[in-house]
Order: C-alpha cells, then structure tokens, then sequence
C-alpha cells in the first residue's frame, strides 16, 4: 500500500527533476544578474553552470525524504520523528555544502580570487545555508504530506464507493432471495391442490416447468440487471406454470415493442407483478381472467405495465399492504435506481388493477432469444 501513496510513481522521477533543474535555472540566473548589475567580473559561464549543477544533493534527496515523511509523518509529535528528520535535514545540508564547495573549488567560477580552503568553505556555507535548508526540507515534507493526502483521499473514496457498491448488492441479492422462496411456496402449493383433485399429469408438468425456471434463476442470480427480452422469457415462464393450473381461465396478451426488448432492466422484476395480478386477479375468479403485460419509451424513461381484470383495490389497500412480491420490488428498485424510479397500483375505469414501473431506459448489449 506505500506505493499507492507516493505521489508520480511511475513519473516521479522526471518531475522531481525538472523541478529543481527549474529551481536552479531561477537561481543562476538572478545570481548572474545580480552580479553582473553590480560590475562584478566573474566567469559567467561557469558561474551559472555551477549554481543549476549545485541544486543536485537536494533533487536526489527528495525522494528519501518524501520517504521518511510517510515512514515518520511530521504531523506525529513524537521524539523519534523529529530526530529522524532532523539529522536528515543536516545530513542533505552537510552534503549539499560539500557538493557546493567542490564545485567553487574545482572551477573556481569567481575568476579574480584564489579558490579558498576546502573545509573552511564548506563549514562556512552550511552554517550560513541552515535555515535555507530548514525550510527546503519543510517544502518537500509539507508538499509531499499534500500530495499524499490527495491520493490517500481519492483511495479512500474509491474504497468507499467500492464498499457501497457491494452493500447495494448484497441487499438486492438478500431482498431477491425473499422473492425466490415467495414464488417457490405458491407454487408448491398450487402443484399439492392439484395432486388434492386429482390432476397427478398437470401436478408433474408443472414441477418440471417449475425446474426449468428455478434453473433459470439460478443461472442469472449474479446479474441484477438483464435485458427486458429476457425477463419477458422469464414471466412467460411462469405464465406458462400457472397455464397448468388454470388452463383456459388464464388469457394473456403482451405488447412490448421488440425495439425495447434491450433495455436493462431490475432481474425478476416482473415474475412478481404477474404473479400479484394471478393471484389476485386470476385465481379468486371461477371464470378466470386476463392479464395484459406492455413496455413503452417516454422521456427516457422505460414504463413497464401489468393488468389483471380483476377485482379493484380496496379502499385502504394502503394500509393493509401490497404483498411481499410487491414491496420487495419497490425495495430493490429504490436500491438500484434511487429516487430515477417509481412504482405505483392503481384501479382501472373499466375494472381491475394496473400496477405501474418507471425506470431509466438504458440500453443492454443486443439480446437474442433463448
């Protein structure tokens, strides 16, 4: 994790470099100005040469102390932390005025006076320098603490996201798995009344169709997402399960465009739509009844329709509650989609109920049917 923190990893190097070799350029330059401004014969050349050349010890240290800023943060008060970082201080101040003092030595750029004595020059211009270096390696620390936080934060965020993300999963899948259970219960049940008549060839046909279409799920259960062609497949599934049970009694109509059929949509979101409008439109009727499955595009938003011919809500519908099926889809919409969502129940003029979704249309891949 050190890695992720040091700020240019892969380009540190460069930048470090060009920073202080920009450093340098500023310093001989208004060192040669200054001079030359004041009458001062000097050689120039070797004069700027030296002073860009001297500003190296630092661009080799900065790494090391950019290093020892995050193994020893300044911001900890702690004895050790402060020795550490002041004997590198002196330490890259020491090397800094020796690296200096050779280079006036060696090519004496102050033409016109002899090259002075090496250790003396060298004590001279570190005790004249500590200050400067004090606040040369506080820049470094206090730069590369900032730089650190940066990065620190934008990890943390994207930790975070991250950690959100699996938690929204997580809850869907939980939420999910309530509905699987909720379907699988009813329709157990359906299949032990129809061994209770007598209809032991419909009771196998309908846990094979049941089979089938646990199979489906489970091979989808890592998606939340699937196109709506699919979860049509899905719903007809049922439909084709609950076939079994009501025959004729049971009519269905669907007019879903097939230009929709790519949309993302919630994975199982209308198995307990239909299944709500089955047992509450179908099943409590001896003469059966229709239901009516439709998609249509409006303002970017997807509107997923189911209607049963049935009975109305009550009045207090509300109040007593929509089913499990129902409020677990609302949950898991709201989960995925937030407030870009919306689901409602409503009484038809003609008679029976209308549930409503409204969701982002977002296109899938293309879908092909199985």
């Amino acid at each position: 994790m050190e890695a992720d923190y040091i700020p240019f990893r892969s380009r540190r190097g460069l930048w470090i470099a060009l920073i202080w070799f920009g450093f340098g350029l500023i310093d001989a330059t208004q060192t040669v100005l200054v001079m030359r401004a004041e009458g001062m014969h000097h050689a120039w050349v070797y004069l700027f040469a030296t002073t860009v050349v001297s500003w190296l010890p630092w661009a080799l240290a900065t790494t090391l102390v950019m290093r020892l800023g995050h193994r020893f943060p300044p911001m900890h008060s702690k004895p050790l932390t402060w020795l550490v970082h002041a004997a590198a201080c002196a330490t890259i101040g020491l090397i800094f005025a020796a690296w200096t003092t050779w280079l006036v030595v060696l090519f004496n750029p102050y033409a016109g006076t002899p090259p002075p004595a090496f250790m003396q020059l060298w004590l001279d211009k570190f005790y004249n320098g500590i200050l400067t270096f004090l606040v040369l390696y506080s820049a470094i620390l206090t730069v590369s603490y900032v730089l650190e936080s940066r990065v620190r934060w934008a990890f943390q965020q994207a930790e975070a996201a991250r950690l959100n993300e699996q938690l929204a999963k997580a809850q869907l899948n939980a939420l999910r798995r309530q509905i699987e259970p909720h379907f699988l219960f009813n329709t157990l049940n359906a299949v032990a009344g129809l061994v209770r008549e007598g209809r032991n060839d419909d009771a196998v046909s309908m846990i094979a169709r049941l089979s089938d279409f646990l199979r489906r799920v489970l091979e989808d259960s890592p998606r939340q997402q699937v196109p709506l062609g699919e979860e049509l497949e899905f719903a007809q599934k049922y439909l084709d399960i609950q076939k079994v049970r009501f025959a004729e009694r049971l009519q269905l109509s669907v007019d879903v465009p097939r230009e929709l059929y790519p949309a993302q949509v919630l994975n199982l979101i209308l198995q307990p739509l239909v299944e709500n409008a089955v047992k509450h439109g179908i099943a409590k009727r001896a003469h059966g009844g229709a239901i009516r499955i439709s998609a249509s595009r409006c303002d970017g938003m997807l509107i997923l329709s189911v209607c049963n011919d049935g009975p109305s809500l009550a009045a207090d519908w509300e109040m007593t509650g929509s089913g499990i099926g129902i409020s677990n889809v609302r949950t898991r919409l709201q989960s995925l989609y937030g407030d870009a969502c919306e689901l409602s129940m409503r009484n038809q003029e003609g008679g029976g109920v209308q549930v409503l979704v409204s969701l982002p249309f977002v296109v899938s891949p293309p879908f092909k049917e199985g």
